[in-house]
């Protein structure tokens, strides 16, 4: 067969592939798929039910029904890696996760400029108050013991956060301990604090007027105790412990007032904790990752990237 006819078949078979879908399946095959690990053994999973769903995934990518919290790890390349990571909380109001577009692309961004990108499934909808906190302090501590073994500095491990996720981000900011020393589990021994956190159009506060009323109800049900909204309202939590926070939102948000991330970043200045907010005049919520025409959200990727560097990576 002639160059000319070999050409020529391969170039219609992958057609034909592509046409069939088959093509993506080979496309996605070639991928390496992130390692996953489960928080807990199913035997030990604290506040574990079984809430009789089935874990299902759509198509745009929304997780729902988890009652078995993992973490998905995207590490970068060992000569591309800065020795941070970062615990990414998909958003979903606290009723399904929108674990695609705001947790495995935000890993595989961070990967391209050397930052370890850990995906947390948590529980959630069936599951309230502390049980999604329990899932992301356990992240953090987890992937603080694998810190060596997966090129990471102990010391740089963030969590981030979108909408209902920021919620939970900040609440791991604002409600963390050193860790049980006497604990017979060595990832119980160690801190939940995070280094740092990323908040994207983030739920802080249970106030309301200023909350989303749909997380609020998800994570504290429709009557909750004064005293349990204020404990979970995290811009009364800041202390000078507080990690410092790299906050991001659009003033035309209308799902979660940008109120959110002004109160939030007034009381880490308050506190003395150094960090950085970016209103943006339009974008709307839920833009993720996105790029294009519109002003102001498509530029923070960069200006993240910029503040990680200067702030967390270069120390």
């Amino acid at each position: 067969m002639s160059f000319r006819k070999t050409f020529t078949f391969v170039l219609v078979l992958c057609l034909a592939l592509a046409a069939s879908g088959m093509g993506e399946g080979l496309q996605r095959m070639s991928k390496k798929a992130p390692a996953k690990m489960s928080l807990w053994p199913k035997s030990e999973i604290p506040h574990f039910k079984d809430i009789g769903l089935e874990e299902t995934i759509d198509q745009r990518g929304h997780i729902s029904n988890v009652d078995t919290p993992e973490i998905e790890i995207y590490l970068p390349s060992k000569d591309n890696r800065n020795g941070s990571a970062v615990v990414i909380c998909p958003g979903g109001g606290y009723s399904i996760l929108s674990i695609e577009k705001e947790g495995r692309k935000i890993a595989e961004w961070l990967n391209t400029f050397g930052t370890a990108g850990i995906v947390l499934k948590y529980r959630h909808k069936y599951f309230q108050h502390p049980v999604p906190l329990m899932d992301a302090q356990r992240a953090i501590r987890l992937t603080r013991l694998k810190a060596e073994k997966w090129g990471i500095d102990s010391s740089k491990i963030g969590i981030m956060g979108f909408s209902a996720g920021g919620h939970l981000a900040s609440t791991a900011g604002t409600h963390f301990s050193s860790g049980d020393n006497n604990a017979e589990d060595p990832i119980e021994r160690l801190s939940s604090r995070p280094d740092f956190m990323i908040l994207v159009y983030p739920v802080i506060s249970m106030q309301k007027g200023v909350t989303h009323g749909g997380s609020r109800v998800s994570i504290l049900g429709r009557n909750p105790d004064k005293q349990l909204v204020d404990n979970l309202s995290n811009e009364l939590q800041i202390t000078s412990s507080t990690p410092p926070a790299f906050l991001i939102h659009a003033a035309d948000d209308g799902a979660v007032p940008y109120q959110n991330s002004v109160l939030f970043y007034e009381g880490l200045i308050e506190a003395g904790v150094l960090s950085e907010l970016h209103i943006y005049p339009k974008g709307g919520h839920g833009f993720g990752m996105m790029s294009g025409a519109k002003l102001g959200p498509s530029q923070w990727p960069k200006q993240c990237r910029s503040w990680l560097e200067r702030t967390i990576i270069s120390r």
